[in-house]
């Protein structure tokens, strides 16, 4: 009998009783893995050859995953850094733990996302706590990292899936294939079987000769094994940002854009936030040793001090706390994107606004937090005003439940709420499809004149901040929006997830 040459090779090269990887039939026949693989297929296609089956998962260390078996994982490091500054009696403010701990840029932000998670401590308005009774030299993911290090086994999955997600470990899966002689294979050697040249390409030489006719072509298998390829994709925070613009360009609003660092005075003086309230000092906001920003509009600047020295209208009484320009002028991470709204609504981005107008904006945000299922350091916010005359908490009502219901969300709530800078204001809370929880995905309300009248707006403006990343949970059901977004990102999550239309 007759069969193509790599055929004949690995039915020499198999064994009845012993069985060969594909690899080994490699090695011995010459021939390319996946040559074989196809070979061994059609062998077992026509009853010559069994081929078993089973998956081999190998980890292996990333180059950081290395790093941290020499210098320690971050927030076991941050844990002991802690424990020396005394955290486990009483709480410590933070950044003296982490400039004793010896943290460095992104290890930073990881150690602090994994000290809670842990059972390390707590981190609560700036200070750090550290649990006395946890036992770092013991922590479950720096001992496999230990062990893999010296190639020994890991047997706790739910360790090494973290590992993985952290990206500290690469798990490689395999598909590894076994051949065995099946009786009619056995049969077929003892009768003898011959190599049949065989092509595997017809060629323009080989239609003008009609050689064609006389020579056996190589059968293809479609099933055979192809590498896995994956390419690049945009993530589902911003396929979900992306779809939000469609929705509010759609509804008639215009885009905003601005920086990222900017003055306070833009952040949160025209907001008519006091320079003493809580959220203002450094334990909420990431001040930059920077210079002050010099270029704001000093007529302004001079009616936002007033506001806040006197109040507004008739009635208006101001803070009666300290006001200074320095700090107004001091530049930090903008810890909400309202700052934008206040350079257009003031005519200092693009020119005096006429009435009505519409703007959005879907930019990141910074806080200094406490991390986690629902908080992070940093986070989208998707902005919104409209200005027009005649404007109610009504309007600002539909508003949410025309823009919801375009992401399949109708079950909103609204919950009174207190802002600086309006009145009156209130919460989103939107209900986890898994949990049936509410979770707050929003706040909102209609701009005080205090905010307005510095600003030289004469007519009512609603506005509004809502969150990206709590319009993913409750799109897609996430407990946990570090599962996206961060250091601690499921990657295979990110790979497979689409954007839901």
């Amino acid at each position: 009998m007759k069969l193509p040459e790599s055929q004949v090779a690995v039915l020499n090269a198999a064994s009845a009783t012993d069985e060969q990887t594909i690899d080994r039939l490699a090695e011995e026949t010459g021939l390319k893995p996946e040559t074989v693989t196809q070979a061994a297929f059609e062998l077992r296609d026509e009853g010559y050859l069994e081929v078993e089956e089973t998956e081999d998962v190998e980890f292996e260390l990333t180059e950081e995953g290395r790093d941290y078996v020499e210098s320690g994982l971050p927030e076991v490091r941050l844990y002991r850094a802690a424990i020396e500054a005394g955290a486990d009696e009483d709480p410590v403010q933070m950044g003296r733990v982490i400039g004793s701990s010896g943290l460095e840029g992104p290890e930073v932000d990881i150690a602090l996302a994994n000290f809670g998670r842990k059972g390390y401590g707590e981190i609560e308005s700036g200070e750090l706590s550290a649990d006395s009774d946890a036992d770092a030299a013991e922590d479950p993911e720096a001992l496999a990292l230990a062990a893999l290090a010296q190639d020994d086994a890991v047997e706790d999955e739910d360790v090494l899936d973290q590992l993985v997600s952290r990206n500290l470990v690469n798990r490689r899966e395999e598909t590894v294939r076994s051949v065995l002689l099946s009786e009619e294979g056995v049969t077929l050697l003892m009768e003898g079987v011959e190599a049949a040249e065989t092509v595997d390409r017809l060629t323009p030489e080989m239609l003008t000769s009609g050689e064609w006719e006389d020579v056996e072509f190589t059968e293809y298998n479609v099933e055979a094994d192809a590498p896995e390829v994956r390419g690049g994709k945009t993530h589902i925070l911003r396929q979900t940002a992306d779809r939000v613009k469609d929705v509010l360009t759609g509804m008639g609003f215009k885009e905003m854009e601005g920086p990222h660092a900017d003055a306070d005075f833009w952040i949160n003086d025209c907001l008519f936030m006091p320079q003493d309230h809580p959220a203002r000092t450094h334990w909420d906001r990431f001040a930059l040793d920077v210079p002050p920003i010099r270029d704001l509009p000093e007529d302004l600047v001079d009616r936002v001090e007033d506001a806040h020295r006197n109040g507004v209208g008739p009635d208006g009484d101001g803070y009666h706390s300290p006001w200074s320009e320095d700090f107004a002028r001091a530049v930090a991470l903008r810890g909400h994107t309202t700052s934008l709204s206040m350079r257009y609504l003031s005519g200092h981005e693009v020119g005096e606004l006429d009435s009505p107008q519409r703007y959005f904006s879907i930019e990141k945000a910074y806080r200094n937090d406490t991390l986690d299922p629902t908080h992070l350091l940093e986070f989208y916010q998707i902005e919104g005003w409209v200005m027009a005359e005649d404007l109610s908490v009504r309007d600002l009502m539909g508003t949410f439940e025309e823009f919801y219901s375009q992401f399949g969300i109708t079950d909103l709530q609204f919950k009174p709420h207190y802002n600086p800078y309006t009145e009156p204001s209130f919460e989103l809370f939107g209900r986890h499809p898994e949990t049936d929880e509410l979770i707050e995905i929003g706040n909102s309300g209609m701009f005080r004149e205090e905010v307005l009248e510095p600003l030289g707006v004469d007519c009512d403006v609603m506005a509004w901040g809502l969150a990206l990343e709590r319009l993913l949970m409750l799109m897609y059901g996430f407990d946990d929006i570090r599962d996206v977004h961060g250091t601690m990102s499921d990657l295979e999550l990110l790979r497979e997830m689409e954007v839901l239309r």
